[in-house]
């Protein structure tokens, strides 16, 4: 099939020409699509590995080209946030590397069959994992997710279309040129993975209503860019709106852990949609854990933002204000409440969270129980830092993103997030 390519590659083009190129990739995704869903485990796994190392070979070129995204970021005065999510090192290349290689490791769901149950006629009724097809990903500042999305899509024998955002244009460019060689050379359709050449607009609303050639649209970014998905696609998406985590230290927890668990929820990094940005504290301990948090917090130039009660303890807070209970942050500010035990914590949450991830500090195996049965997030957290709702951490590999859905995948969405099931029979020429 014969690709289209823009004359400009970027803004202005016309409206015809980015349908008609929108239209091309739909349909050379699809055709790939049934080449991938056919390839063996072993084919797609040497495209995985050969895209790791050709990623480690060209960290030099990726850099340069994120140097340049990097530098039209900040004169455009990018969020902090974002630019953090841009910003590419040694260190993440390297990481975006073995994230490759952790999934290439993993058992391919594709063809797996489970639930198998004999029937009294004699048939044996079971379900068989089959990739969803063609999956549509939107994205914003991270870089490394195209390479996250084309080696989970191609893992669970799914084509994708990668629409990154203009301001990583250049890095997604370098990384798709890694991915397009490491697909050649394994024997694999190039048109598997696609990223999309130009940063108008119009790409993203074709996108999103094209479910002759896409069967599935995830977004991941900001909470407007999901929410413009979410009201404007005509096929499922698969999404989460923001990220107002809390970590909830009970009356009866051990405070070395609440401290160590508090501090990095909210420190290790600021810009991610796993941080916490709520802590609830019970008031019978209050008095000696907020004034050592609040020296520490002080310590990584953190911004508090607390109820009266809080405030009393740690009079440097600002006021917290109504919607400070319902904001994401992605910033060193921490909104802090002192709560009257379990029902209050989990009051808040239910009316101020966004069902991402909650977290419980406490010794009582009681509390800790209705906290993980009552908490109605995607992941519910005991003795642990919110940090780690993440694909990577929980086994999954690399995560195409975290969905807060309940339907049809929920938490990190990893490679049995990208597939879906059919139904099949063994029989032995049974009749009814």
């Amino acid at each position: 099939m014969t690709a289209v390519t823009l004359k400009d590659g970027k803004r202005g083009a016309r409206k015809d020409e980015v349908a008609s190129y929108m239209r091309n990739v739909g349909e050379r995704a699809r055709v790939a699509s049934r080449a991938v869903a056919k390839a063996s485990a072993g084919e797609k796994n040497a495209a995985l590995f050969e895209l790791a190392r050709i990623i480690e070979d060209e960290a030099s070129t990726i850099l340069e080209a994120n140097a340049r995204d990097m530098r039209a970021a900040r004169e455009n005065k990018l969020e902090e946030a974002l630019l953090d999510r841009l910003e590419l090192n040694q260190g993440r290349i390297a990481a975006m590397a073995d994230g490759v290689r952790q999934v290439a490791a993993l058992p391919d769901p594709v063809g797996e069959m489970f639930d198998l149950k004999m029937r009294p006629s004699g048939i044996q009724v079971g379900r068989m994992r089959v990739p969803l097809g063609v999956v549509a990903i939107i994205y914003e500042s991270r870089p490394n997710v195209t390479a996250d999305a084309a080696s989970l899509c191609l893992k669970s024998g799914n084509a994708c279309i990668l629409r990154g955002g203009s301001e990583a244009l250049h890095s997604n460019q370098a990384i798709a040129r890694c991915i397009q060689r490491a697909l050649r050379d394994a024997g694999l359709p190039p048109d598997a993975v696609q990223v999309v050449e130009t940063t108008d607009r119009e790409a993203v609303g074709h996108m999103l209503t094209m479910p002759q050639f896409v069967d599935v649209v995830i977004p991941r970014g900001g909470k407007g860019l999901v929410a413009f998905v979410a009201e404007n696609a005509r096929v499922p998406v698969i999404k989460h709106l923001d990220g107002n985590c809390h970590v909830y230290v009970d009356g009866e927890a051990d405070l070395e852990k609440a401290i160590a668990i508090a501090v990095n929820a909210k420190t290790q990094r600021y810009g991610t949609c796993n941080t916490m940005e709520t802590l609830l504290v019970d008031a019978p301990i209050a008095q000696r854990l907020l004034p050592d948090l609040g020296r520490i917090y002080a310590g990584h130039g953190v911004e508090l933002r607390g109820c009266e009660r809080t405030r009393k303890i740690l009079p440097q807070a600002r006021p917290a204000k109504p919607e400070d209970w319902d904001t994401e942050y992605l910033a060193p500010i921490l909104a802090i409440k002192v709560v009257d035990g379990l029902d209050q914590a989990i009051d808040h949450i239910t009316r101020h969270g966004s069902q991402h991830t909650d977290a419980i500090v406490s010794e009582n195996y009681s509390k800790v129980r209705r906290f993980l049965r009552e908490v109605d997030s995607a992941s519910v957290m005991v003795n642990a830092s919110t940090r780690f709702a993440d694909g990577y951490e929980y086994g999954l590999g690399a995560e195409i993103g975290i969905s807060t859905d309940k339907f049809h995948a929920r938490g990190p969405v990893g490679l049995e997030g990208l597939t879906s099931v059919k139904w099949v029979v063994l029989g032995d020429g049974q009749v009814r």
